[in-house]
């Protein structure tokens, strides 16, 4: 597994945790992270925080909370005792909101989110982010996801996973042509995509959601970047 070690943490300790807290529930890897949870034979108890419920049949295991997501005061009740912490909260389609807009979503509400789970006590935190993220990028897009990689980096969480799929792939077209293209497309490139160029390959929504809520109970640095490969791995992993 392709991995960076943590400067002052360098092994995590393998987690069991029986509460989850996650933020972006609503979204299209956000609903699979959460499917996947709750699907899970670990009887780990789930918490979403967001704008609006998610559309889900009623779990035992599943509390759902309504929050301003750009307030952690809001939520900041419900971080208490969590011992793990996924953000898969973000803008949808970056080219159809301004640069401030993206960044007030994609950088400023997700760090404060950690921060208010750092603050709480949050042990484990994983983030969906972005292959190819870097803070000294020309695009803004991996500039901001690179900014929020380092900050999240310097809050020195016991553990930090950074998922960096490249295209996620959804069974259904939500954003227009252009999403139409890439899922008719995106597919047929993958044999071309080999060796250092695998963690390029796009990813089934599904496998990665899997992925990320798999993740939680395996052994891992405390600073881990992931990309297709270990998606793959995770998401076949004997649960």
């Amino acid at each position: 597994m392709m991995a960076v070690m943590h400067p002052t943490h360098p092994s995590a300790p393998r987690p069991a945790p029986g509460s989850v807290v996650l933020l972006g529930a609503t979204g299209a890897v956000g609903q699979e992270v959460l499917r996947a949870l709750l699907d899970l034979p670990q009887a780990v108890q789930v918490t979403t925080l967001g704008r609006r419920p998610v559309n889900t049949p009623t779990h035992a295991r599943l509390q759902q909370r309504v929050v301003d997501v750009h307030t952690p005061a809001s939520y900041a009740p419900w971080l208490q005792g969590q011992q793990a912490a996924i953000c898969t909260f973000g803008v949808g389609q970056p080219s159809q909101v301004s640069r401030s807009e993206f960044l007030r979503v994609d950088k400023d509400a997700v760090l404060a989110f950690a921060l208010a789970c750092k603050q709480a006590g949050v042990e484990h935190f994983e983030l969906l982010g972005s292959v190819g993220a870097d803070a000294a990028s020309r695009s803004h897009y991996l500039r901001t996801k690179g900014e929020l990689r380092d900050a999240l980096v310097a809050l020195q969480f016991k553990r930090l996973s950074i998922f960096q799929p490249s295209m996620i792939l959804t069974p259904a077209n939500r954003y227009g042509l252009s999403q139409a293209l890439t899922l008719a497309l995106w597919p047929k490139l993958t044999f071309l995509l080999g060796g250092g160029l695998r963690k390029y390959r796009g990813i089934a929504v599904g496998t990665l959601g899997a992925a990320m809520a798999r993740n939680l109970f395996v052994p891992s640095p405390a600073l881990e970047i992931l990309h297709w490969p270990e998606f793959m791995a995770l998401s076949t992993a004997p649960r």
